[in-house]
């Protein structure tokens, strides 16, 4: 009968060494997509929590779903979307520093500006979300 031989400790050490390199890597990897998700919806629940404000209970929901088939309603509102997005990422806490803002938003201010609510929706963001001047900075839409 014959029995398994390991390697010497020395061996074992090394490879060990080896394969935590990759394990931390994936670890920060890990890390940084987990924050990132709780940013998301720490944004998402700032935009539920405003629509809500302005009585959207009940079609916040559908109003902050964008999906590949999701379109702007009316051309014309795309510039008055973007325009209004980066004044209020300019003007409010409402995006984390340093984000790129998602597109997703421009679509949800286009709806804000078909049920005429967007001024409300800024007024309120800038109450609940007021921008510390340190952190003033132009974003960009990714």
């Amino acid at each position: 009968m014959r029995y398994a031989t390991f390697a010497p400790k020395s061996h074992f050490n090394d490879g060990k060494s080896a394969i935590s390199q990759p394990m931390k890597e994936w670890q920060k990897l890990n890390y940084e997509i987990y924050t990132l998700r709780q940013a998301r919806r720490e944004v998402r629940s700032r935009w539920r929590r405003i629509l809500e404000d302005l009585g959207f209970q009940k079609e916040a929901e559908s109003l902050l779903s964008v999906t590949k088939q999701s379109t702007i309603s009316n051309p014309k509102n795309m510039k008055k979307a973007m325009e209004l997005l980066l004044r209020l990422a300019d003007d409010t806490a409402i995006f984390p520093a340093g984000w790129d803002l998602p597109e997703r938003y421009l679509y949800i201010m286009d709806r804000l500006i078909c049920l005429d609510a967007v001024e409300d929706f800024l007024n309120i963001a800038h109450r609940r979300f007021p921008k510390a001047h340190e952190q003033t900075g132009t974003k960009r839409i990714k």
